[in-house]
């Protein structure tokens, strides 16, 4: 439980409430923000009332404006290097869309995370340099890239840094940097992010003329990017939000289309939960580039083909996320000996590297500590780090560096690798420095209350009052309000899986309030008396405007016992597993649920979609078992089915000579077809296995000599076919599948016959 901390006492004047529409909530909660007076009230609530630095006030903008202006007048080619996360995507569409409209000849480059990494990559800026690129600009990197820059200059070209990131002690030869962070400490303009960056310098050089139309953008990196709500950063993230529900960017009108959120209702959250993952997607499992394509095409066809595109890598972000998270839990619930060291840290082969930072945070809270999550397809263990408050976890692993080959990142995340073998060595150290931090400083969870209300007092009225503090987010987080002195009446499960759970909260004169707790199935419920925590927003369904609140936390008062109506079918089952005839079966299914996603991978003989193919809808039909419990559970969490249809036919490819068959045919087409590229989870879903089996399958056909690899940190793969001899540890191999195959067979029998 948190330790609540209750709300300063504060004296508010009669025209500070006023100017907040009255309500005295609003007015003390920035009287404790600092903001005291009528002109500072009206500078926060409303962009129309802030006044905006002006970019001229950036070290080096001048300079970046005149090589511009001379690259456009003298038809100059422009390259814009970006980054591929949602702040590097924004800041490229950006700078590509504002320079073009100026008449600029532009081209843009996005790196790929997994062939290229961070920062400007040098022999993919040689190609360039080589095609006849005159001037490069960077957004959201550029900071720390010596290297590259000083080739540019060998070759002539200047190099016009954009960027946000921390300041290392000597800033690159560009032709100009141009970074906030350059700024003295608490000027307004310090918190931008690499898109809020960039848009300063397109407005220095459009001079008088209008810059509205990129704000969308910026309002989409500022909350990305997780940024600091103040200043420019807030007033920026403001008018962008007002262009976003223009809705004129056809890229994000149809995003907007497919995740069926009304424009004039977009809020931050949106923009947080919905929008920004998708494009995510891209830079986490695949190539970024399209996105940028995505924010400025004006082909609405274009435009909903590629947010088509978005939503596949989407599901598959989600369901390899939950098959991590899945492990992870499984990994821990199997030896909670992992859960008495300071810091968790986990392993496995099959671990995705572009999801384990989501999981990784997910697992921070879930357990309230550090997590580490490695992937380890090969002898490097490659991971992410994400902490909690008072664990400085980049410091904390500098301090184990002897046990890592290369870390980075800043306080709350961290990426390193560190040899395979090495990982219990790590985890004991890193453990022993987290602890030491901990021991340091007094850290107790804590929940900061804002007021106290009675249930009468909630309504839509109040949260609309509440809601002209928004946007929320980092540094203006949503009011958390109590009521004292509350039961739960009445509970039921929400969502498809019953992940969520809708109560009903009474007061002692029977006021009774609608409370929604988020991922709140299986959680411990109060009995009896208690003060509950929540927040309130807004809420629109079906049209229908209301006040949802939302489960924050709870302090017990008394304990009682009282009787609840549960709903314990967390979806309903119809199960064909033991069917005589399963085909006919099958079909009769289909003509019931002709909307039923078919989970099928290796059985041709329905029309069935892979794993990685798998989205959230009703109902589920399970044609082929899947081969491990941590990709069934992923499975579910992914569709998160009302209803599930239960088949159970064993793939052919679960002996030696079956599997290794068809693995040659799979990588004998991407060979021919797709000039030696594979990535490993698209290879395990039309394998019907585990990633690890595919592994080792493509050992065994090295060691056989027929083929070499060459293997990324994410499982992506360039095969390329040999004629070698036999290698001495191709008889250990082959035993090593054996063994896995073996598991999988066990795992197809059991589920066959195991209560869903």
């Amino acid at each position: 439980m948190r330790e609540w901390i209750d709300p300063k006492s504060v004296t508010v004047s009669d025209d500070l409430r006023e100017v907040v529409g009255g309500h005295q909530l609003i007015a003390e909660h920035l009287m404790r923000k600092g903001i005291t007076s009528v002109s500072e009230a009206k500078r926060f609530l409303s962009p129309d009332f802030y006044t905006p630095s002006s970019s001229n006030e950036l070290p080096d903008i001048d300079k970046a404006v005149d090589r511009l202006e001379k690259a456009i007048k003298n038809n100059e080619k422009i390259l814009v290097w970006g980054d591929f996360d949602v702040d590097g995507q924004t800041s490229t569409a950006l700078l590509v869309e504002g320079l073009r409209r100026r008449g600029g000849q532009v081209h843009y480059h996005v790196p790929n995370r997994f062939r290229e990494g961070h920062g400007v990559h040098l022999e993919t800026l040689k190609g360039y340099l080589d095609g006849g690129i005159d001037l490069v600009v960077t957004c959201d990197t550029g900071v720390t890239a010596y290297e590259a820059i000083d080739y540019a200059n060998a070759q002539l070209v200047d190099v016009i840094v954009t960027d946000h990131h921390a300041l290392p002690k000597k800033l690159p030869d560009a032709h100009a940097v141009i970074n906030p962070r350059r700024l003295p400490e608490g000027h307004p303009l310090i918190e931008l992010p690499g898109v809020g960056t960039a848009y300063k310098l397109m407005e220095a050089l459009y001079k008088e003329d209008d810059t509205t139309f990129l704000r969308d953008l910026v309002a989409m990196g500022i909350v990305a990017d997780v940024m600091v709500q103040v200043d420019d950063t807030r007033y920026l993230l403001q008018k962008g939000l007002d262009v976003l529900r223009d809705n004129n960017r056809l890229g994000l009108r149809a995003m907007l289309e497919r995740a069926e959120i009304q424009p004039p209702d977009l809020n931050e959250g949106h923009i947080g939960f919905t929008l920004a993952p998708r494009l995510n997607a891209l830079g986490r499992l695949d190539d970024a580039n399209p996105s940028v394509e995505l924010l400025i095409t004006d082909d609405w066809e274009r435009a909903r083909i590629l947010a088509n595109n978005l939503e596949g890598l989407n599901s598959q972000r989600k369901f390899l996320s939950n098959q991590v998270y899945q492990s992870a839990v499984s990994q821990i619930e199997s030896d909670p000996a992992l859960l008495e060291y300071a810091v968790i840290v986990l392993s496995h082969p099959d671990w995705h590297t572009g999801v384990i930072g989501i999981v990784a945070s997910r697992l921070v809270e879930q357990y309230g500590m550090p997590v580490v999550l490695l992937a380890t397809p090969d002898d490097t263990a490659r991971g992410s780090a994400r902490s909690v408050a008072g664990v400085d976890i980049t410091a904390a692993i500098g301090k184990v560096s002897e046990h890592v080959i290369r870390f980075g990142g800043h306080t709350m995340a961290a990426g390193m690798s560190l040899p395979a073998d090495k990982i219990f060595e790590f985890r004991r150290a890193l453990s022993g420095v987290v602890r030491q931090m901990l021991g340091e400083v007094d850290i107790k969870p804590m929940l900061t209350i804002d007021g106290y209300l009675n249930l009468s007092d909630i309504s839509l009225e109040l949260t609309q009052d509440i809601e002209r503090l928004a946007p929320f987010g980092n540094g203006n987080p949503p009011l958390t309000l109590v009521t004292r002195d509350v039961k739960i009446a009445s509970r039921a499960q929400l969502g498809r899986r019953g992940d969520h759970l809708q109560l009903r909260i009474e007061d002692k004169d029977g006021n009774r309030q609608k409370v929604v707790w988020w991922r709140g199935a299986g959680q411990d419920i109060p009995m009896g008396q208690f003060d509950l925590a929540y927040t309130v927003r807004t809420s629109t369904y079906k049209g229908n405007r209301e006040a949802m609140v939302e489960w924050l936390d709870y302090r017990q008062l008394t304990t009682d016992t009282i009787d609840l109506d549960k709903s314990s079918d967390v979806f309903k089952v119809s199960d064909y597993r033991q069917s005589d005839n399963p085909l006919a079966d099958f079909e009769t299914v289909i003509t019931q649920y002709p909307n039923a996603i078919v989970w099928s991978e290796v059985d041709k003989s329905v029309n069935g979609i892979g794993r990685l193919a798998l989205s959230e809808t009703d109902m589920l039909v399970v044609w082929t078992i899947p081969p491990e419990s941590a990709i069934w559970l992923a499975g579910l969490d992914t569709v998160s089915p009302s209803r599930v249809i239960l088949f159970a036919t064993q793939p052919d490819v679960d002996t030696a000579s079956q599997f290794m068959a068809r693995l040659v045919g799979l990588v004998k087409y991407a060979l021919n077809k797709r000039a030696g590229q594979a990535r490993l989870e698209e290879l395990a879903t039309a394998m019907g296995h585990r990633d690890l089996t595919v592994q080792v399958g493509l050992q065994v056909l090295r060691a056989m000599g027929k083929l070499d690899y060459k293997l990324t940190a994410t499982g992506e793969y360039t095969l390329i076919q040999t004629n070698q001899g036999v290698s001495d540890n191709l008889e250990m191999l082959q035993h090593r599948l054996d063994l896995l195959l073996g598991e999988t067979r066990a795992y197809r029998n059991y589920w066959t016959k195991m209560t869903i």
